[in-house]
């Protein structure tokens, strides 16, 4: 796991590297990945609205931001990702807003289906759902914590409608959506929070 992981970091993209990318890829009517079809370039294209939104209007509560500064931990923010991700596109934004909050908190991005040894040793349910932060030990090299694909409120809100109506329906993706434009990124940084908390317990004394 450990060279994997390795080999990984040596080609992962920074924050702004990888909104660069997306920004590129949907003025050419592309995007990343194995597939080149019409619906992910689409999102693609939606999804660097997305990002390009929350990347200006994302607001951390100063209560959220006092807990980050103090983290004091040397650690690595991995996070597997894919342009065309809706996921993604929420989630990076408001990972990103955190990590520049503290400089022990080292932001690295690598695309999923180029990197599908890292992603097989992160699933979730057995699915390469992303997307997927592993939160790596600098000093050690070992794995912390891993969070998504979702932020927690929406996670219940999937696994909800999937035990009750089975496969996820466009019109349930689009209700998904419409929950974390509402949402504003502020459930993925009280789940953050508290997994800080949880490394470095002083901090949210």
């Amino acid at each position: 796991m450990d060279l994997i992981i390795k080999n990984s970091l040596k080609n992962s993209l920074t924050y702004s590297d990888y909104r660069d990318l997306v920004k590129r890829l949907s003025e050419q009517n592309a995007t990343t990945g194995l597939e080149q079809t019409e619906a992910l370039i689409n999102f693609t294209k939606l999804n660097e609205k997305r990002m390009k939104r929350w990347d200006k209007t994302l607001k951390i509560p100063v209560s959220a931001q006092n807990k980050i500064a103090e983290f004091t931990q040397n650690i690595t923010w991995l996070v597997i990702a894919e342009s065309w991700c809706g996921d993604a596109a929420h989630v990076l934004p408001a990972i990103n807003k955190i990590a520049e909050l503290n400089n022990h908190i080292n932001l690295k991005i690598v695309l999923r289906d180029e990197n599908l040894a890292l992603m097989d040793l992160f699933l979730t349910n057995g699915s390469r759902s992303i997307p997927k932060l592993i939160i790596i030990d600098d000093e050690t090299g070992d794995v912390l914590h891993t969070y998504g694909p979702r932020p927690s409120e929406a996670t219940s809100f999937v696994n909800r409608y999937k035990v009750k109506y089975g496969p996820l329906t466009p019109e349930f993706k689009e209700d998904l959506q419409h929950w974390y434009n509402n949402d504003k990124g502020q459930n993925i940084i009280k789940d953050i929070t508290e997994m800080l908390c949880e490394f470095q317990p002083n901090v949210c004394q």
